[in-house]
């Protein structure tokens, strides 16, 4: 088998900027997950950029030591960094301090060092912002992305399209499309049970 070649960047945003941030700073994907949340997914993964410009920096600790009303101004200025600035500025605050302080400040030690794929689920898991359908696509990102499988990973790996699966704009743009097939479905289907 070909050893995996590393990416350059991530499709997520349509900026070459913010897609090659996801790959060069690891803080910047652990926080574009944790904003993908009712935004779209380009919105989400473009705000690591959007704080590294309006910071300097995209450095945890220095973010977990931050007075929490100079972030929250932070995520408000125009265009808001989400459309729930406030508590998304809070949960990313909560997000880097545990970088800091349970990962000395290295973001990658979070994946590089489990020891197998319940471990890194459960690291995952442990991060504030990230739930399980965030941790399983975090996952599959990893696996699928940037090759980092450890033992039992595919008892962890999810069975579903996931933002792994996304290796271009159009493979985004079907992702997209299924995931609001799958809205309006449950949708359609929690109103028949009505």
């Amino acid at each position: 088998m070909q050893p995996m070649t590393m990416p350059t960047s991530l499709p997520f945003t349509g900026d070459d900027v913010a897609d090659r941030l996801l790959v060069d700073e690891p803080l910047a994907l652990l926080i574009g997950f944790a904003l993908d949340q009712q935004i779209t997914v380009q919105k989400a993964f473009s705000g690591p950029l959007d704080i590294k410009r309006r910071l300097g920096h995209l450095d945890a600790a220095r973010i977990a030591a931050m007075d929490p009303a100079d972030l929250d101004r932070v995520f408000r200025e125009r265009p808001a960094i989400h459309r729930f600035p406030g508590s998304m500025a809070g949960k990313i605050q909560a997000l880097c301090a545990a970088i800091a302080r349970d990962y000395d400040n290295e973001p990658a030690r979070v994946w590089t060092e489990a020891v197998d794929g319940p471990d890194l689920e459960a690291r995952l898991l442990r991060l504030p912002g990230m739930g399980d359908m965030k941790a399983k696509s975090f996952i599959a990102v990893l696996g699928k992305r940037f090759g980092v499988r450890p033992p039992g990973y595919d008892t962890v790996e999810p069975t579903w399209p996931t933002l792994g699966d996304v290796d271009s704009p159009e493979a985004l743009a079907s992702y997209q499309a299924g995931k609001r097939a799958h809205k309006a479905a449950l949708r359609a289907e929690a109103n028949e049970t009505n």
